[in-house]
C-alpha cells in the first residue's frame, strides 16, 4: 500500500506543478507578433558626447522614416580613447550603427569590421568613402579630423549610404 501512495503524490505534484505552469502561461503577456526592439532617443547622449568628444562628433540629422534607434553609447576606453556608436534598425530590418573613434584607424576598422577588406569606395556628397566588406558586416569608412567614422553593418550599401549622407 506504501508504494501506490508514493505514485499517488507524485502524480498530484505533478498536476500541481503543471497547473501552475499552465497558468503563469496563460496569464503573463507575450506577444509573438509585435515589434521586440524597443527604440531609444539618442538626442540627449549625442549633445553630451558631442561636447565631451575630443573630435567633431556626428549623428543622423534628417534620417527617412523607417529608421529607429536601438542603442547609443559613448565611453572611453581604457587607453582613453573616446568611442562613439550609435545603432539602428533599418526600414528593411537590418542593423546599421555610425561607429567613431579618436583611437588608431586600424584597430578602429578591426572591431567595427571583423574581417573587412577593401571593396571599393563611393562618393557621398564631397566625400570619397571607403567601402569594406567583413565577415559578417559591410562598412563605409572616412577620416573624419583625428577620428574615423564607419557606418557599418547588415543593411546594404545603399542604406548604410542614406545614414552616412545623413551625418552632420
Amino acid at each position: 500500500m506504501r508504494g501506490r501512495q508514493t505514485v499517488r503524490d507524485m502524480i498530484l505534484s505533478m498536476l500541481a506543478v503543471g497547473a501552475v505552469g499552465a497558468g503563469a502561461y496563460v496569464f503573463i503577456p507575450h506577444d509573438t507578433k509585435g515589434d521586440r526592439i524597443l527604440p531609444v532617443d539618442y538626442t540627449s547622449s549625442l549633445a553630451s558626447a558631442r561636447r565631451a568628444a575630443p573630435y567633431p562628433l556626428l549623428g543622423p540629422a534628417d534620417l527617412p522614416a523607417g529608421w529607429k534607434a536601438t542603442s547609443v553609447e559613448y565611453k572611453k576606453d581604457p587607453a582613453g580613447h573616446a568611442n562613439w556608436h550609435l545603432g539602428f534598425e533599418t526600414p528593411t530590418r537590418q542593423y546599421a550603427a555610425i561607429e567613431q573613434s579618436d583611437a588608431a584607424r586600424v584597430d578602429v576598422l578591426k572591431n567595427a569590421v571583423p574581417g573587412g577588406q577593401a571593396d571599393g569606395a563611393a562618393k557621398l556628397g564631397a566625400q570619397d568613402w571607403q567601402r569594406l566588406q567583413g565577415d559578417r558586416y559591410r562598412a563605409l569608412t572616412v577620416q573624419t579630423g583625428s577620428a574615423t567614422t564607419v557606418v557599418t553593418g547588415t543593411a546594404t550599401y545603399e542604406e548604410l549610404a542614406v545614414l552616412a549622407q545623413s551625418l552632420k
